[in-house]
């Protein structure tokens, strides 16, 4: 779940910070990781509010996709910073303030990371849970069109034995019947035991005959041997970046649940380092991760929240997908 908030008036500091906590004890966060969330998530809108301008701030449950836990991302489109490295230490302040809230925010975070450029703006990220473990490998963006409450997109991810497969569905129009057809897309897709990405897409295909249909890709990514296959219907995104350029992952055209002329599955030889970036047509296809030095080595979910701030056609759902193999740079 992902609920998205402007942060754009003063108000909107207990707003936010109420519906983190509220996401946190949904989560079953304990009392102190919940005081975290409120200290994290106050300090994140309050510096959206200082120093950046069309903020918004995405709160999404982890459960779902990983351990139970709280991911705050934040996206602006503000002034960025020329040494985001100084900006983070304590003590540091470009308003005359005591300059403690970007270190109280990673002290309270299991998980943090962030991005920014000058002229562009600043995408951050905290994750709270009750572990602290290996960085994140995988993560999303999930917003609704202006004037719905829910996303017709969706997207999920499942471990499979070496690797692990990422699915990213697109249900045909906007609220709620579009998010009930992606949902399905992803029900059949947790369902299946399947590692080949061909066979789970049939069987999403089955499964959404009673919605209203999805454009649906499915990736089976495989570190060990250094190969990821892809099966896509509809306009689903897929590029693999890693090798010399990015490669364009086929989808064909139809819709799962309605028209499919043609399903199959194509395999792409996998970098060591690896990026796979998967999305729906919220997304303009024209980005280039190369407009962004240092980007690739950043978490997932700060790469899909610079890739909407800048490519969203804001015209339609977003669902941007991001997964890492071998520590990607």
């Amino acid at each position: 779940m992902t609920v998205v908030h402007p942060a754009d008036d003063q108000s909107r500091v207990a707003e936010i910070r109420r519906a983190a906590e509220r996401l946190a004890r949904q989560e079953g966060l304990n009392d102190n990781l919940i005081a975290d969330v409120s200290l994290v998530s106050t300090e994140i809108c309050t510096n959206l509010l200082k120093h950046a301008r069309d903020g918004e701030i995405f709160l999404s449950s982890l459960s779902d996709n990983s351990e139970p836990g709280i991911e705050i991302l934040a996206v602006d489109r503000g002034p960025g910073m020329s040494d985001l490295n100084s900006c983070l230490v304590d003590g540091y302040s470009s308003t005359n303030t005591s300059g403690t809230g970007f270190g109280a925010i990673i002290r309270r975070s299991s998980e943090f990371d962030a991005f920014s450029q000058p002229g562009k703006g600043t995408v951050l990220v905290s994750r709270i849970r009750s572990s602290r473990r290996s960085p994140t490998m995988i993560g999303a963006l999930l917003k609704p069109i202006r004037g719905e409450e829910v996303s017709g997109d969706s997207w999920a991810f499942s471990r499979k034995d070496a690797g692990f497969a990422l699915v990213v569905a697109d249900g045909l129009g906007h609220g709620l019947m579009a998010a009930r057809a992606s949902a399905e897309a992803i029900s059949a897709f947790r369902r299946s035991n399947d590692q080949s990405p061909i066979a789970v897409l049939q069987k999403i295909h089955a499964s959404a005959r009673g919605t209203r249909g999805s454009a649906v890709a499915v990736a089976y990514i495989d570190p060990v041997a250094s190969m990821l296959r892809y099966a896509g219907i509809g306009n689903i995104s897929g590029v693999l970046i890693g090798g010399t350029k990015p490669v364009q992952m086929v989808s064909h055209n139809g819709t799962a649940g309605y028209h499919s002329p043609r399903l199959q599955e194509f395999s792409y030889p996998l970098p060591q380092q690896a990026l796979v970036i998967m999305h729906s047509d919220g997304l303009q296809t024209s980005w280039n991760l190369d407009d962004y030095p240092g980007l690739r080595r950043r978490d997932p979910s700060v790469i899909a929240g610079v890739l909407y701030r800048d490519a969203a056609r804001n015209r339609d759902d977003i669902c941007v997908a991001v997964a890492k193999t071998g520590g990607a740079s």
